[in-house]
């Protein structure tokens, strides 16, 4: 079931949200620890919580790409093109 985080994301300024990454990576952290000792009544939190930091890093990249000039996208789709050649013809 998806959550609204996303929208709440949205709201939320840089500094707001590399705040709420670090103390997102850190929960993550001390849980993992947590299930590797005692262990969890239920671990699908920690699946909750990586998509949890997934959501904030994609959040932060969207706005990163929006700020981009057209010459800045322009660069980065050359980019793009010329690694999925590369991987191609591995």
């Amino acid at each position: 079931m998806a959550t609204k985080k996303h929208i709440e994301l949205q709201e939320y300024s840089a500094e707001e949200l590399a705040g709420e990454l670090s103390e997102t990576e850190n929960q993550y952290q001390k849980l993992r620890f947590d299930h590797a000792i005692r262990g969890m009544d239920n671990p699908l939190v920690l699946r909750e919580v990586r998509r949890d930091i997934a959501r904030i890093k994609m959040e932060i990249r969207r706005r990163e790409l929006a700020e981009m000039t057209t010459e800045q996208l322009a660069l980065r789709s050359k980019i793009r093109r010329r690694r999925s050649v590369a991987r191609k013809s591995k």
